[in-house]
């Protein structure tokens, strides 16, 4: 099996005009040290910390979802369920119940005992405003300008209400130098819908950091699973159906591009899929039905040239596929299969029951979810745009909050690695000494057995006893002096600026120290020599010699080599 990190971490560094995502007439900026750390170190280690619930709520039901990555490179389904409630009258909304919603969250999340607080929430497609707007060619700066004085919306968009009404996002998908243009995907939803949800989801007890659309959740899932499988479709376009008693679409995603249309159905429509066993009833409904899904097929195929041979079909009806055979008779050039969001998914034995169901379409959504990640250090910021939709009014400030408990978190690591690392080199030394003072002691105490022994031979080895004496006299000296020479090797880790490494420390035996290593600019040398003067144990440290830049193995970046020599205080 692939990495299921393969698609997280994959950094998209061209869009899909075949140009790089850079602002017109700039050059490509590259990222300096401090960004390449961020993104490579921290950036990999959040994104693959980060734990997500998926959390679909429905007026019937609450599902949840947590996947994660084995050491086998294996997606697993660490949590799944699904709870079913009453209460809410028929054709009922979850905004429209919102305390009993969150009532039966609090109770799905005690009974599941899932402990995972971040959740990922997906808002209905009619509950969204998803567009396509071509603007005038702008660099980044310029587009954040025209969105923070509101021109760019009002003149692109049209909304039936003010713009700070809305939740929105953007991100551009496609830059056109040669026409001058640009597209760029908007979704937006009403603040009052989205408030509503995330007031659900804080009264059952999590803590919303990810609120998509649920035709994009389903993109998500149908994604992964495809590269689960190593599958060799198109990977620019896919196309959904939607198919049931609550949403109805046709969703065709070509080169970023949604291209949505809505699937009408009356109220009869409904209680036909839901109650009758007419054959007739089902064959006039999958008759007008398909006349809307057929043209939605013929209007993409004839503007953008391209086949749709395949429909992944989703849906919450248990005969969904008695549909499909008539679906697959009304339009035969094309083909309805039903997604299975758990195909190559690995599956725990305890939850193993809870998901063997005939039609597993319906938990597409909720799966999809459960793939998202939120990427505070921007490791793989310009994946696709449909795969990172967020409407959080507050994303921003949530982020820059996760981004500096990430940073604070993994600073107190690397101290705690540092400490440790020099804990255990000291412990080594001391203990590489006591070896070597015990076995000296150990050869004297067999000289003084011999000594003993053979006392008629003193004087052939008084020149030899002299000479054990001497190395019994340096190895009292090395005992007393251990403790200092570990406050010098102390102080001298506690002068360490961040970005200088040591490679070599030689020590003359009595008073000179020389320190060896690399520094990312000439300031952090400077730094590290006036740290040393400033120890107690060090009488004079100064610059030896320094190195021209030189490329380390890890990093792009050049670094100087240097040779500092440090005078110990006599004692």
């Amino acid at each position: 099996m692939k990495n299921p990190f393969a698609n997280l971490f994959k950094k998209k560094k061209k869009d899909v005009s075949g140009k790089p995502p850079t602002p017109t007439g700039d050059k490509p900026k590259k990222d300096g040290f401090f960004d390449k750390f961020l993104k490579n170190r921290l950036g990999k280690q959040s994104i693959k910390g980060e734990e997500i619930l998926g959390v679909e709520l429905t007026p019937s039901e609450i599902r949840l979802s947590q996947v994660s990555s084995n050491k086998a490179n294996q997606w697993v389904l660490d949590k799944f369920y699904v709870h079913k409630f009453e209460g809410i009258p028929e054709n009922g909304t979850v905004l429209e119940n919102p305390d009993k919603v969150a009532d039966e969250l609090k109770l799905a999340l005690q009974k599941s005992k899932i402990s995972t607080t971040n959740a990922a929430i997906a808002i209905p497609v009619t509950s969204a405003i998803i567009r396509v707007v071509t603007a005038p060619l702008m660099t980044d700066e310029e587009l954040a300008k025209a969105i923070d004085t509101d021109s760019l919306w009002e003149n692109l968009v049209q909304l039936t209400d003010n713009l700070s009404d809305y939740s929105i996002f953007h991100q551009v998908i496609n830059r056109d130098k040669t026409g001058n243009t640009m597209d760029i995907l908007f979704v937006a939803s009403k603040l009052s819908d989205i408030n509503s949800y995330t007031d659900i989801i804080k009264k059952g007890g999590l803590n919303a950091v990810i609120i998509d659309v649920k035709c994009f959740a389903l993109k998500s899932a149908v994604d992964q699973i495809n590269q689960i499988a190593g599958s060799i479709e198109d990977s620019n376009l896919t196309a959904v159906l939607e198919f049931g008693l609550d949403e109805n679409y046709v969703m065709i995603l070509y080169d970023n591009n949604p291209i949505i249309t809505d699937i009408f159905i009356r109220s009869q429509d409904r209680k036909t899929l839901q109650e009758s066993s007419n054959q007739e009833e089902m064959e006039a409904l999958v008759r007008r039905y398909m006349t809307q899904v057929k043209q939605a097929v013929q209007d993409f195929e004839q503007k953008y040239e391209k086949r749709i041979r395949n429909l992944k079909v989703t849906s919450n009806l248990p005969n969904v596929e008695t549909y499909l055979a008539s679906f697959r008779k009304n339009l035969v050039n094309t083909g309805f299969n039903l997604f299975d969001p758990l195909n190559g998914i690995k599956i725990p034995a305890q939850i193993e029951e809870s998901v063997k169901l005939e039609n597993r379409s319906y938990l597409s959504t909720v799966l999809g979810l459960a793939f998202r990640k939120l990427d505070v250090f921007g490791y793989f910021k310009f994946v696709t745009a449909v795969k990172n939709i967020n409407l959080l009014p507050n994303r921003d400030s949530m982020i820059k909050q996760k981004r500096a408990k990430a940073f604070s978190n993994f600073a107190f690591k690397g101290i705690l690695g540092s400490v440790s690392v020099i804990y255990v080199v000291l412990f080594a030394l001391s203990f590489w000494q006591i070896n070597s003072l015990n076995s000296k002691i150990s050869n004297y105490s067999q000289i003084v057995q011999t000594h003993q022994e053979k006392s008629n031979q003193v004087a052939k080895l008084s020149k030899e006893l002299g000479v054990l004496n001497k190395s019994l006299q340096l190895s009292k000296s090395i005992k007393s002096n251990k403790k200092i020479s570990f406050r010098v090797l102390a102080q001298i880790a506690s002068a360490v600026p961040k970005r200088v490494r040591f490679t070599k420390i030689d020590f003359n035996g009595t008073d000179q120290i020389l320190i060896q290593g690399l520094a990312a600019s000439d300031q952090d040398i400077l730094k590290l020599i006036s740290n040393l003067n400033n120890k107690k144990l060090i009488a004079q440290a100064s610059l030896a010699s320094m190195d021209l830049s030189v490329s380390t193995g890890n990093t792009n970046n050049a670094m100087k080599g240097f040779l500092i020599s440090c005078v110990l205080e006599k004692a």
